[in-house]
């Protein structure tokens, strides 16, 4: 049985290659990049500029993300890298191509590039109908790795869900969304964003400002992503009704929140008395979510974290949901995958010292 490549693409084989016996594997570094052509049609310039963008900008995003790279010449393509890599850079550039009769923003294609090097995995999910639709502003939101999938599914199906993982991983914004979502279907009377603002000592009393202005710099990605999913006029309105509620963490003791979708980002950094003390305040239909990555904690030395505690005190507790993300979650800059992958090999490097 031969190996086909797919239409319009040809394979250029380097002629330095030779066979490897079979208990001799090549050696990675001597080995050769495999080569293919492949040939976009029909030909339009004024897509094949939108696909290449200013100064090749998207195709040098393509080839980060991917490990591959890429030399054109008018409508023809040479990718160069490992076979897996090289067949999805050229299934990338074929889709990024159909869709460039406009202009493909950075984010168009990093988000495009997510999704490909996810597809195989949310092709089944999708066949088995377990991808969650929110209702928000953006219509398309949905999760783009099958973790991200995981997620929404836990925090539609569970009173308490913990989103733990590296930045980037959407914890928060989709957290956020769900927030959102429920709040448009009524399922909820109102969100409650929280965050131990731990750079003040969780004394705010010096800062100016009413609470609201004292906490807003900790609290500004949960305004990001409200405003980006729901708009800033609707955010404003649900605001001014105390639909939209922000509350410190250390404020929050003695309170109980019924009829609420609460989100606790950042909880690295709760202690674990914060910790206990948030998760008692969940009242009847209320949803809570909480949010951290344990790799960035700043509390003080010998401080322990309740995210770290919390997680094994609770796993085997029912009703409550735990999703682990990996640097295969990270839908930022493909660089950011790379920059987690090599901070954990470094601290993997030192715990065996």
């Amino acid at each position: 049985m031969t190996e086909r490549n797919p239409p319009g693409m040809t394979e250029k084989k380097s002629p330095e290659m030779s066979a490897t016996p079979p208990h001799k594997p090549a050696a990675k570094s001597t080995a050769k990049p495999r080569a293919i052509e492949l040939l976009l049609s029909p030909t339009n310039n004024h897509q094949l500029a939108n696909l290449c963008g200013a100064l090749d900008e998207n195709l040098r995003q393509i080839e980060t993300a991917l490990d591959v790279t890429i030399a054109r010449r008018g409508e023809r393509f040479t990718l160069r890298g490992e076979q897996a890599q090289t067949a999805l850079a050229s299934e990338a550039l074929q889709m990024f191509y159909a869709q460039a009769r406009s202009t493909l923003s950075v984010d168009a294609i990093q988000l495009g590039l997510i999704e490909i090097i996810n597809r195989p995995v949310r092709k089944d999910l999708a066949l088995a109908g377990l991808s969650p639709a929110l209702i928000t502003r953006k219509t398309e939101l949905h999760g783009r790795t099958p973790r991200q999938v995981e997620y929404l599914q836990h925090i539609q199906e569970h009173d308490i869900t913990f989103g733990v993982g590296p930045a980037g991983t959407g914890k928060t914004y989709l957290a956020v969304a769900s927030a959102v979502d429920a709040i448009e279907r009524e399922l909820v009377q109102r969100i409650v964003l929280t965050r131990p603002a731990v750079e003040a000592g969780e004394r705010l009393g010096f800062l100016p400002g009413d609470l609201a202005q004292k906490v807003d710099p900790y609290l500004r990605p949960l305004y990001d992503a409200l405003y980006d999913l729901m708009g800033f006029d609707k955010v404003a309105k649900l605001f001014e009704r105390g639909a939209i509620e922000i509350a410190p963490l250390a404020y929050m003791r003695g309170r109980t929140l019924n009829h609420a979708f609460i989100i606790l980002d950042e909880a690295q950094n709760t202690t674990p008395e914060q910790m206990k003390m948030f998760l008692t305040r969940i009242g009847i239909g209320a949803k809570a979510v909480v949010t951290g990555d344990v790799t960035q904690i700043d509390l003080q030395r010998g401080q322990k974290s309740g995210l770290i505690e919390a997680r094994q005190i609770l796993k085997e507790v029912r009703g409550i949901a735990f999703t682990e993300f990996q640097k295969e979650d990270v839908v930022r800059h493909p660089l950011v995958a790379r920059i987690v992958s090599a901070y954990e090999a470094h601290t993997a490097a030192q715990e065996q010292k």
